[in-house]
C-alpha cells in the first residue's frame, strides 16, 4: 500500500499484541474467551482479535513470533504453526504480520503470496483484499495476456473491502476511535483509489475520476500525492486542462522535489502549463520542462 505505511503496521501490532494479552488459558471457558475479546461498549465493533484454544497453541504461536523481523523467517513459522494448528485463529495474525514485513521490504509478490493465505482462511479480511487488490492493479502491464481477468479481480477484492472494513476489521479492545476512523479511512482511501487505477489503465477516464475522488474524499486529512496525481492525468486525458493543472500543482505541493513521485508531478504540471497557454492563479511555477505527450500514471 502507498501511503502511511507505517499506520497498517501500528494496528497491525496493537491486534498481535492484543491477542498476546487477551489469549486466555487453555482451562478457561468459552464464555470467559469470547468476553476477554470484546471491545468496550459504546467503542467501534468489529471482528474480535483472534485467540488460541489451547496453552499449547498459544505457546506455538509465541515461538513463531519471535521470526517478526525477518518475513521469509516468519512466513516459515506461519506455515509450520498451520500445519499443526490447522484451524487456529492465530494463523491470520502470523501471515499478516509476514505481509506487513514484505511490504515493508518492498516485495509486491510475497506481499500478495500472504494476502492469499489470510484470504484462504478469511476471505473478509480487508487488510488481505487490499493488499492483494493493490499488487494487481499496480503489477500488472498492458501487454500482459491476462490483463482483464487481473484487473476484474483487483476491482472485486477492492469493492469486497469497502462492504468488509467496518464488519471484519479485528480492532483491539481500549484503541482510540479516532485512531480507529483513521484507519478506516485509510483503508478505504486505498481500495478507492485502486479502483481508480484499474479504470485508468481500462481508459475509463470518467470511472476513474470519480474512484480517486473517492479516495481523496476518504482521508481528506492525508491525500495521498500518488492518487493527486493520478488524478491530474485522468483530467488531462479527458482534456479537462485548467482542472488537471489545478491538480497538478496539489500534487507538486505535496511531493518532494527529486522524488519519483515529486519529478513525475512537476513534469505533469509543465505539461499543462505548455497546454494551457499560461500559470492559473496559484503558486508560482519553475521553468516548464519539455512536455510529455503520452502521459502515464505513477507506478510504485
Amino acid at each position: 500500500m502507498k501511503r502511511a505505511a507505517i499506520g497498517v503496521l501500528m494496528l497491525g501490532v496493537a491486534t498481535y499484541l492484543t491477542a498476546q494479552q487477551q489469549t486466555p488459558a487453555a482451562n478457561s471457558t468459552p464464555a470467559q474467551q469470547s468476553q476477554a475479546g470484546a471491545a468496550p461498549a459504546g467503542t467501534a465493533q468489529g471482528k474480535r482479535p483472534p485467540q488460541a484454544k489451547t496453552q499449547a497453541e498459544f505457546d506455538a504461536y509465541n515461538t513463531a513470533t519471535a521470526n517478526v523481523n525477518d518475513p521469509a523467517a516468519l512466513e516459515k513459522s506461519a506455515d509450520d504453526f498451520a500445519a499443526k494448528f490447522t484451524d487456529s485463529e492465530l494463523r491470520v495474525l502470523l501471515y499478516r504480520a509476514a505481509m506487513h514485513g514484505y511490504q515493508s521490504a518492498n516485495n509486491s509478490d510475497k506481499l500478495m503470496a500472504m494476502g492469499r493465505k489470510i484470504l484462504a482462511i478469511d476471505p473478509d479480511d480487508p487488510e488481505a483484499l487490499i493488499g492483494v487488490a493493490e499488487v494487481l492493479a499496480e503489477r500488472t502491464r498492458d501487454t500482459d495476456v491476462d490483463k482483464e481477468q487481473r484487473w476484474d479481480e483487483s476491482t472485486k477484492l477492492a469493492q469486497h473491502a469497502i462492504q468488509t472494513i467496518d464488519t471484519d476489521l479485528a480492532i483491539p479492545a481500549n484503541t482510540p476511535q479516532e485512531r480507529v476512523d483513521a484507519y478506516k479511512g485509510y483503508l478505504r482511501s486505498s481500495a478507492y483509489s485502486i479502483m481508480g487505477t484499474v479504470a485508468f489503465n481500462r481508459d475509463k477516464y470518467p470511472d476513474a475520476e470519480a474512484q480517486f475522488h473517492k479516495s481523496i474524499d476518504a482521508l481528506p486529512s492525508q491525500p495521498d500525492p500518488v492518487v493527486v496525481l493520478r488524478l491530474a492525468l485522468t483530467l488531462d486525458k479527458e482534456n479537462r486542462y485548467p482542472d488537471a493543472l489545478k491538480e497538478a500543482y496539489h500534487a507538486v505541493e505535496l511531493t518532494k522535489e527529486g522524488t519519483t513521485e515529486g519529478t513525475l508531478a512537476r513534469r505533469e504540471r509543465d505539461r499543462l502549463i505548455q497546454l494551457t497557454g499560461g500559470l492559473p492563479e496559484g503558486p508560482a511555477s519553475t521553468p516548464p520542462a519539455a512536455a510529455n505527450p503520452n502521459p502515464a500514471p505513477p507506478k510504485n
